[in-house]
C-alpha cells in the first residue's frame, strides 16, 4: 500500500519544516512546505494530493482559491492557522477541519488520520 501524499503549504518556515516532519515521520509522503500559494497550486496540478494542510494565510495572499481547487477534486483539508477562527474557516469550508496555532502534533496526526479514514 502506498503511503497518502499530503500536500502542506505554510509561509513561517519552522513550523513549515516541524510539521512536515511530523508528518512524515508518522508515515506519509509529504510534499512541501509550499509558502506561497503558486508553489503550491503547482504542486497540486502536477500530482493530486490524498490531503492538504494549509495555513490561512501565506506569503502571496489567502489561501482560499487554492483551497476551492483542492475542495472540487475531493482533496480533504485541514486548516492550519493563528489568525482565522474555526467558524470563519467553517462559513467557506464545512467540510474542512480546522486546528489553530500551535496545534499539539499527536492532534494534527489523529486529524489527518481522521479525514484520510473518512474518504
Amino acid at each position: 500500500m502506498t503511503a497518502a501524499r499530503i500536500l502542506v503549504a505554510e509561509d513561517e518556515r519552522i513550523i513549515g519544516f516541524d510539521l512536515c516532519e511530523t508528518v512524515e515521520e508518522a508515515g506519509f509522503e509529504v510534499v512541501g512546505p509550499h509558502s506561497d500559494i503558486s508553489s503550491a497550486m503547482l504542486s497540486f496540478q502536477k500530482d493530486k494530493p490524498d490531503l492538504a494542510i494549509l495555513d490561512v494565510k501565506l506569503d502571496d495572499g489567502i489561501v482560499y482559491p487554492l483551497a476551492e481547487k483542492l475542495a472540487n477534486e475531493d482533496v480533504p483539508i485541514i486548516f492550519h492557522s493563528g489568525q482565522f477562527t474555526q467558524q470563519e474557516v467553517a462559513e467557506r469550508f464545512p467540510e474542512a477541519k480546522t486546528l489553530l496555532k500551535p496545534c499539539p502534533p499527536n492532534e494534527m496526526l489523529q486529524a489527518v488520520t481522521d479525514l484520510l479514514e473518512s474518504q
